[in-house]
């Protein structure tokens, strides 16, 4: 396979450095021990990338489903010790995503995972959902709540404010996903 051989380093590396709480955080090699949903979407949309093109192996499935059920027992947004939101990004829509967590990115990775292996839609993102269709404005688009810092290239996208034709491509696609399967 084109892709196999030149990445397995990399893969492996994931497979290696998953959490015992089942996803990742970047901040591992300070010590710590908590994922973070940050680097553990992240880290799923690596996996899941190299599972579409190569056919994936049981290791690569199965720290995916890790990976997954740690953002799915916190209903892709909730602190699992309290039930309150992670933190006020959770909502806070902006693309690019770049490396930056919220549940539109968060359910559009589950999106693509559920279409993938056939799967339906965990029914623990319902509240995830409510947040992404309660965002969406009565014309039907979603605004790009802020632009993330960093140098660009060039623009890509609308200002913050603004209509985004990129969320809301994300926003629609993902309601009519879930709508399609939970009626």
């Amino acid at each position: 396979m084109w892709l196999g051989a030149d990445i397995t380093g990399i893969i492996d590396w994931f497979i290696a450095h998953r959490l015992p709480d089942g996803g990742w955080n970047c901040e591992w090699i300070e010590g710590s021990t908590r994922s973070s949903f940050h680097s553990t979407l992240n880290s799923l949309k690596g996996l899941l990338a190299y599972d579409i093109a190569t056919g994936g192996t049981d290791a690569t499935r199965g720290a995916r489903r890790s990976g997954e059920e740690y953002l799915l027992r916190r209903g892709l947004f909730r602190r699992l010790s309290t039930g309150e939101p992670v933190a006020p990004w959770v909502d806070r829509f902006a693309y690019p995503f770049r490396w930056f967590y919220n549940v539109l990115n968060a359910a559009e990775y589950f999106r693509q995972a559920a279409l993938f292996v056939g799967a339906a839609p965990d029914p623990r993102m319902a509240d995830a959902i409510e947040l992404i269709r309660a965002a969406g404005q009565p014309d039907g688009t979603w605004l790009q709540v802020r632009r993330h810092p960093g140098r660009v290239w060039f623009e890509i996208d609308a200002p913050a404010g603004q209509p985004s034709k990129w969320l809301t491509l994300f926003g629609a696609r993902v309601l009519a996903w879930w709508d399609s399967r939970n009626p």
